[in-house]
């Protein structure tokens, strides 16, 4: 990541996303999505996945 690299919360990234909490933890825990750890709380990219994290059909 870079220094101008905007960096969302999990509720923020549930949202933009339309994902429940368990999928962003999935994403981040299968680094699907990229993020950081702020203390406890990680911070994720506010940039999308390179690849689909689920098969479109």
């Amino acid at each position: 990541m870079t220094a101008t690299t905007e960096l969302l919360t999990v509720p923020q990234v549930m949202a933009r996303l339309q994902l429940g909490r368990s999928a962003v933890y999935d994403l981040l825990r299968t680094r699907q999505l990229a993020s950081i750890t702020l203390g406890r709380a990680p911070a994720a990219s506010a940039h999308p996945p390179r690849r689909a994290a689920w098969p479109c059909t």
